[in-house]
């Protein structure tokens, strides 16, 4: 999958449990994401994608994603 891909599947990424259950990854507020990076992400594909998440959100990327939407 090139880079255009993965961007635009992370950014049409929902979250599937939780208190944010069904809002795109890229809504989520960053505190939830600092919170995890601090308790540790799940495992697999979402823990990536929020790891992923996380890194754009601390460097202000969120537009990137978000004009990514289909």
């Amino acid at each position: 999958m090139n880079s255009v891909n993965h961007l635009k599947k992370l950014a049409n990424s929902k979250m599937p449990f939780g208190k944010y259950k069904g809002r795109y990854l890229i809504d989520i507020p960053e505190y939830y994401y600092v919170w995890f990076r601090q308790k540790g992400f799940p495992k697999g594909k979402l823990g990536l994608q929020m790891q992923e998440i996380y890194e754009i959100k601390i460097n202000g990327l969120e537009e990137l994603l978000k004009n990514l939407r289909v």
